[in-house]
């Protein structure tokens, strides 16, 4: 996918919508779908109802909604660390940008507002964090990968919600928010190895600014290691939730295996890791979703082949 524009695209053209989608990572949209899909799993009432299954929807969108988001507030750093995105290219602007994704997670919250409530409060909890992280990420080099994996953590409880009108979530399934907040947490952590040098050359005090390569992915074993035991320490598993949470638990050993024994430590290196926390992390909630609805197994079989190809399709190699 390549943009050759030369000036910044109005609203009106075919090419700037085509700008944004690869600004929202469409690659990255399956981590808040499945992240979403979840918790609507957990649920009695899963899939009895076409509308309430239609909040899959903003689930599905809100990640590169929120991704967008994010980018109008880190241009310095994404020109030097992603210069192939359009707004690191000046093809769209950083105010149009704001529009519609500001309208796109309005228009989710609005969607999850008609189904339910709690889910529509959790919603603009998220958006509050969304608009909060590049400060946090920029200033604490301790809460970036906390402050982003809250917020994805709302994703299952918000499609709980959506399913089951109820008082609280339910406390027998905080380990799966856990399990969600971990394993996005080494995302996010591990993924900051790619652009460190573009971090340090703008006053971002991210973890492997502060620490290095070998101290970050030390760090990434323990939430590795968290992510893991959240998962594996459940009983009663059905074949498919073995093999999904199985190739996930695998996937993300080789990743951090990787990161200590490659010679390179550099951030092109970093790719194979950050994969490997993108993979297992879909991998582990597909489990989730298998462990609650069994009947479910081939949509999730091919939801993740269809990740793969997003995945493979990505416009710049060594971005993720």
């Amino acid at each position: 996918m390549k943009l050759s524009y030369s000036s910044i695209l109005p609203f009106s053209v075919f090419g700037f919508w085509k700008a944004y989608f690869v600004q929202m990572r469409p690659y990255l949209l399956y981590i808040s779908g499945i992240a979403g899909l979840s918790g609507m799993a957990m649920g009695t009432n899963a899939g009895t109802s076409l509308w309430k299954m239609l909040a899959f929807i903003p689930f599905f969108l809100g990640y590169g909604f929120g991704q967008a988001l994010t980018d109008c507030f880190q241009t310095d750093t994404d020109k030097l660390s992603a210069p192939y995105r359009p707004l690191s290219r000046g093809v769209i602007s950083i105010s149009s940008v704001l529009i519609v994704s500001i309208t796109g997670l309005c228009f989710s919250g609005l969607i999850l507002y008609f189904v339910s409530f709690d889910s529509f409060l959790l919603c603009v909890l998220s958006v509050i964090g969304l608009a909060s992280y590049s400060y946090v990420k920029k200033h604490f080099w301790v809460a970036g990968p906390f402050h982003n994996a809250w917020i994805v953590a709302l994703l299952p409880m918000m499609g709980y919600f959506t399913v089951e009108h109820v008082k609280g979530f339910p406390s027998h399934f905080s380990s799966y928010i856990a399990l969600t907040f971990f394993s996005y947490a080494s995302f996010v952590l591990i993924g900051y190895l790619k652009d460190t040098g573009a971090d340090k050359a703008t006053g971002y005090k991210t973890f492997p600014v502060v620490f290095g390569w070998d101290k970050t992915i030390i760090a990434g074993d323990l939430f590795a290691i968290a992510s893991l035991t959240l998962f594996w320490w459940h009983g009663d598993k059905n074949i498919y939730e073995i093999i999904a949470g199985g190739s996930a638990s695998i996937i993300l050993l080789k990743g951090q295996l990787y990161g200590h024994f490659t010679k390179r430590k550099n951030e092109k290196a970093a790719l194979y890791p950050i994969l490997s926390t993108v993979k297992s992390f879909i991998l582990f909630h597909i489990a989730i979703v298998v462990h609650f609805q069994s009947q479910w197994w081939l949509v999730m079989l091919i939801y993740y082949v269809f990740f793969e190809i997003a995945l493979y399709r990505r416009p710049a190699r060594y971005q993720v």
